[in-house]
């Protein structure tokens, strides 16, 4: 039998396939993908303390291939058989996310890697959302939708053949890992031709913009894929003069010295022809251009005061107002990264300095100690995940700017994890055990 490819090269491949093919179908996202990159290059060229860090942990390379995808599926049995497509890639699915309060009648998880080295080669994501039927107000309506979804497959059969190949030898040779990203990619690809009448589309679309975008179309075509930026108040400045029309907020915390979580912007939806199955034709907005900048993963303390100041500050009509309202009511948020480490409001990731090799922690030494002899540096892990507020604004700004807020149930993670057919994996837990271990490389037991 000939060595199976590991799944972070097929990961790779998966991702950069499915950029290529998402530049053929939305032309913007390659002139977005080049200011993202001269936005950076610019960054890293006038800030070489971020260039040497980013270095220093293994990053510069992961910042040009990192990519986030977003899709949207109808059924539990959909969700089901991506958990599996995408654990061929190495992604297994990471933290709840409830849209419903935010009036986005959608529930999710993000797949993504896990561990230190697969992040570091392709740190590749899709936030998956699952429909929830239940908030269709209309019983008829609702009934037609599980219809119409019960009778769609969106994998090709000899995607489903693979997977059963992978699942009975353990793992995919490299030709058939090229026939499996082939075949894959034909899920998340985008079809104009719709699997329902007008009548049904519009009936669907007045109920909420995206249960249409679910279930209306033969596959879950990918919505927006994601590169990362370095400076995304520069991107989202220059996005006009490349013929950009960005969304009018950037979503997240504001612009800082050492930044937190995730900020995200996008450029507006497209309205794509599409063609109805009487043979109406018609548009569909869905696909969007999103751009975002990471930060410093926080703990469940600096999490909480994150939520807790965002709250307060609610939402501006115009960015420049809006960043600056933000600006000012984070000042009761720490922004340098000896307080949110000491203050245990970021997770780190520790390692020793060549100083450190030469001279080993000895017992009874304090990390703080260690630290500021230079035996030890902290540097913060990046932020791997999503923020639901965030998400749902991207989500409702281009669905059209009519809000559609109704009085969406509560958040069911158990019904979704019973949908997965596994519980989803504790993204706390995760930067927890990283921090841990990377305590215990340095020959500490704990902070």
């Amino acid at each position: 039998m000939d060595k199976f490819l590991c799944a972070d090269a097929i990961r790779t491949r998966f991702s950069q396939a499915m950029s290529a093919m998402y530049q053929q179908e939305v032309p913007q996202y390659g002139t977005l993908m080049q200011l993202v990159a001269t936005v950076n290059d610019h960054t890293l060229e006038a800030n070489s303390a971020l260039k040497d860090r980013l270095a220093a942990a293994d990053e510069i390379d992961r910042l040009s291939i990192e990519r986030h995808g977003a899709i949207r599926v109808g059924t539990a049995a959909e969700l089901v058989t991506l958990r599996q497509l995408f654990a061929v890639m190495g992604m297994y699915p990471v933290g709840y996310y409830d849209l419903s309060q935010a009036g986005v009648p959608v529930h999710s998880t993000a797949f993504r890697p896990v561990d230190d080295a697969a992040l570091r080669r392709n740190p590749f994501r899709v936030f998956t959302s699952l429909l929830r039927p239940e908030l269709i107000d209309d019983e008829r309506l609702r009934e037609q939708a599980a219809a119409i979804l019960a009778a769609r497959d969106i994998f090709t059969p000899r995607c489903r053949a693979l997977l059963d190949l992978h699942a009975q030898q353990g793992g995919l040779t490299d030709a058939q890992a090229s026939e499996f990203v082939t075949e894959a990619l034909e899920t998340f690809r985008w079809h104009s031709h719709s699997s329902v009448d007008s009548q049904t589309y519009q009936a669907l679309n007045q109920q909420h913009r995206l249960i249409a975008d679910v279930v209306c179309f033969p596959g879950c075509h990918i919505n927006h894929l994601t590169p990362r930026t370095l400076d995304i108040d520069r991107v989202q400045q220059l996005m006009p003069s490349r013929g950009i029309d960005p969304k009018t907020l950037i979503e997240g915390p504001p612009r800082r010295r050492v930044p937190i979580l995730l900020r995200q912007t996008s450029f507006k939806a497209l309205e794509e022809p599409i063609v109805f199955r009487d043979g109406h034709q018609g548009t569909h907005t869905a696909r969007f251009g999103e751009i975002e900048q990471r930060g410093v993963a926080l703990t469940p303390q600096g999490r909480a005061l994150y939520d807790r100041l965002l709250s307060e500050a609610g939402s501006g009509q115009d960015n420049q107002q809006h960043q600056q309202h933000l600006a000012d009511i984070f000042r009761d948020f720490p922004d340098d990264e000896t307080t949110l480490r000491q203050q245990g409001l970021a997770w780190f990731r520790y390692r020793l300095s060549e100083k450190g090799m030469a001279t080993p922690p000895a017992q009874g030494e304090s990390l703080e100690t260690l630290i500021a002899a230079g035996r030890i540096v902290a540097e913060p892990q990046t932020y791997e995940d999503f923020l639901p507020v965030s998400a749902a604004g991207i989500f409702q700004s281009n669905l059209g700017d009519r809000a559609q807020i109704r009085s969406a149930g509560q958040a069911s993670r158990q019904t979704f994890e019973a949908a997965l057919g596994c519980a989803v994996l504790d993204e706390m837990a995760l930067y927890e055990e990283r921090q841990r271990r990377s305590l215990a490389q340095c020959g500490l037991a704990s902070a």
